[in-house]
């Protein structure tokens, strides 16, 4: 398990976040356009996979609106959730007030918020959009964050790595974003891969992205 004072929250500079300005805007823009863009509801592939596993501290990366967070929460964990969008940790923020879950937010980008190496026993990641850079900030960043005999699980929509534009104006491009593959091949002899599959998706009712029909789990516990 964790230590307990491993995974403070990151001291923020003023304006309460640290990272790219224009990811932090990007994505607020986006959540600004919809009253709600998920679907308020965890996703079924971390409710699934961590039926098996006792509750100690845990990290949701883009924790979005904060369903998986609260959930996680109610469910026993002390969570820290992480999410770039301010709009959408403000909306995090009043749904766990309105659900009685105590959970920590942190205005931030992965790799931006430094925290300390081994700080949890879960890392969540759920279709995170993690953007890739030459140095893999992301993808060390998920597998330091992984406290010794804790359980790393990403989740992504199965086949968007290999996504191709449907029209001239389309700027999604794979190449720009971490898939659960590239974190699969930084796993060394440290880590012991328990699931690395696709699968149908649980998919909860409404939100953006409930057309996606199938999921990539990837499920690594760090032996130490």
């Amino acid at each position: 398990m964790a230590d307990d004072t491993a995974a403070e929250a990151p001291t923020s500079p003023v304006d309460g976040y640290v990272g790219d300005p224009a990811v932090r805007d990007e994505w607020d823009n986006r959540y600004s356009e919809r009253h709600q863009l998920w679907s308020g509801q965890p996703n079924g592939a971390l409710v699934a996979e961590v039926a098996d596993l006792s509750p100690g501290r845990a990290l949701d990366v883009g924790c979005g609106e904060g369903a998986d967070a609260i959930w996680l929460a109610r469910a026993g964990w002390d969570v820290i959730a992480l999410e770039v969008s301010g709009v959408a940790l403000a909306r995090a923020a009043a749904h766990a007030r309105d659900a009685g879950a105590d959970v920590r937010w942190v205005h931030a980008g992965l790799a931006e918020a430094a925290f300390p190496p081994g700080s949890f026993d879960l890392v969540s990641a759920q279709y995170p959009a993690l953007l890739r850079t030459p140095d893999s900030a992301a993808e060390h960043a998920l597998l330091d964050a992984v406290a010794p005999g804790g359980v790393l699980l990403l989740v992504h929509h199965a086949g968007m790595d290999e996504h191709h534009a449907e029209r001239q104006d389309d700027a999604f491009d794979p190449a720009d974003y971490v898939w659960p593959s590239m974190v699969a091949a930084l796993l060394g002899d440290a880590w012991r891969i328990e699931a690395d599959e696709e699968r149908p998706r649980v998919v909860p009712e409404g939100g953006a992205g409930a057309h996606h029909t199938h999921d990539v789990v990837l499920r690594a516990r760090r032996l130490r």
